[in-house]
């Protein structure tokens, strides 16, 4: 039966993506699009997405460029297409060409945000999209001795304005044209136009709809896996390794804007496959997302619990526990013992947890309510819990540590654990042990 809903499925999906949602609930995000993907048909659920977004509460700022749009005018007109260094040389019958992609592009994108097609995400959807002069245009003068006319460079962003119209509960829609002071054209990039605006605006998000999947784990072998995570300094080093990008197909040709917006404050900057059907979706409200992510440090996040994380943390336990796989612990003794336990978060949302309670005189201790989320579950936040714990309990001067478990007990093994009789306990512990349950009893020397 088509269109069926699974509880099953959905009311856990649901769940899961929840916290994303609050959490970029009234941020800023600037999207830009390729004009090749307008070309390849995506603009209609690409809008529905943007739509969806923008109905749970994120600002959107819509880029789109129009390269492959203004080349089939020249080609129509008979024109070459003049590209130096990546860069268009715009003469005069270029930017008329550019002028009319850019109405005819902007006809399209405000109709896909104006459709309510029953049984679509635009269904009674009300998105009112705002577009105007926002932007300062300079010229980019002569390069290498070719002068490249009406080719220019974001001057200024009017982040004010743009601020307006965002607060009015609007989409703001730039295409890539500004003007100098005297009113003359200049035909900009969408790269160029997103990045300047994410800056202006210091937007939580620059996010680019590309034709590269990403930038790869092993950059010169493009049949390796995507980096979905990438610190500024790794990012730096990779551009300064490559030739200067001149094609949207090049690996560092998204890359520099990323780095460009990041050390100008903007917290992410994304490279996603406009290929992918919802790669937006994806990237936004998944653990892992789907292309690459800039940041300028590692947004996972390895630290020590304190009471904010409380329901958090029974959020993420509670399922544990109703499968038996955890001791339940009611929320008092959670907040009662919440230095005890270490976090790892990602992106602000807590993906795994460990406590630690020590037995000094019997030099050990516990480590109990290890947790990982099954969103990230094979990313190694075990393995890095059971590192910070051990650290933990190390500069505590304890020699060993005991975990109790009645499912995991190979996972222990296989990270330096032996099975002990539950009589090697220490004394208070003992008392507490579960015989019903008949946990395994492992312990770690630490050295």
């Amino acid at each position: 039966m088509s269109g069926l809903v699974f509880p099953h499925t959905f009311v856990p999906w649901f769940r899961a993506v929840a916290p994303y949602i609050h959490a970029y609930r009234g941020e800023t995000f600037v999207v830009g699009m390729a004009g090749e993907m307008i070309a390849a048909g995506k603009l209609s659920s690409f809008a529905q997405d943007l739509a969806l977004m923008h109905a749970m509460g994120i600002r959107i700022v819509l880029v789109h460029g129009f390269r492959p749009q203004v080349d089939e005018q020249l080609r129509l007109k008979g024109h070459p297409a003049k590209y130096h260094r990546g860069l268009r040389v715009t003469d005069a019958v270029a930017l008329d060409c550019a002028q009319e992609a850019a109405g005819q592009l902007r006809f399209e994108i405000e109709a896909a945000f104006s459709q309510g097609l029953p049984n679509t995400p635009m269904a009674n959807a009300t998105l009112r999209v705002v577009s105007g002069n926002f932007l300062t245009a300079k010229p980019v003068g002569i390069i290498d001795g070719i002068d490249h006319e009406h080719s220019g460079y974001v001057r200024r962003v009017d982040g004010v304005g743009i601020q307006n119209a965002l607060n009015a509960g609007a989409l703001v829609l730039l295409s890539p044209f500004g003007f100098s002071p005297t009113g003359e054209a200049f035909n900009l990039t969408m790269e160029d136009v997103a990045t300047a605006t994410a800056i202006a605006l210091q937007a939580d998000k620059l996010i680019f709809m590309t034709e590269t999947p990403g930038i790869h784990e092993q950059p010169d072998d493009p049949t390796s896996a995507i980096d979905t995570e990438l610190a500024l300094a790794d990012a730096e080093r990779l551009l300064a390794r490559w030739p200067e990008p001149a094609l949207p197909t090049d690996p560092g040709f998204y890359l520099r804007h990323c780095v460009r917006a990041c050390r100008a404050g903007v917290d992410r900057s994304h490279i996603l496959p406009f290929s992918v059907d919802g790669a937006l979706l994806q990237e936004v409200y998944t653990h892992d997302g789907i292309g690459t992510m800039l940041v300028d440090e590692k947004l996972e996040n390895l630290r020590e619990a304190t009471s904010d994380d409380v329901s958090s943390l029974i959020a993420l336990i509670e399922p544990f526990e109703r499968e038996g796989a955890l001791v339940k612990r009611d929320r008092t003794e959670i907040e009662r013992d919440i230095d005890h336990y270490t976090i790892v978060e990602h992106d602000g949302v807590i993906f795994g947890c460990a406590a630690l309670y020590p037995y000094v005189e019997a030099g050990t201790a516990e480590m109990a309510a290890l947790t990982v989320s099954p969103l990230s579950q094979g990313q190694g936040d075990g393995e890095r819990l059971l590192k910070r714990i051990e650290q933990r309990a190390k500069a505590m001067g304890l020699k060993s540590l005991f975990v109790l478990t009645t499912r995991t007990m190979h996972w222990f093994i296989k990270r330096g654990f032996q099975q002990v009789d539950p009589e090697w306990l220490p004394e208070e512990r003992k008392r507490k042990y579960n015989w019903d349950r008949r946990s395994q009893v492992l312990v770690k020397p630490l050295v």
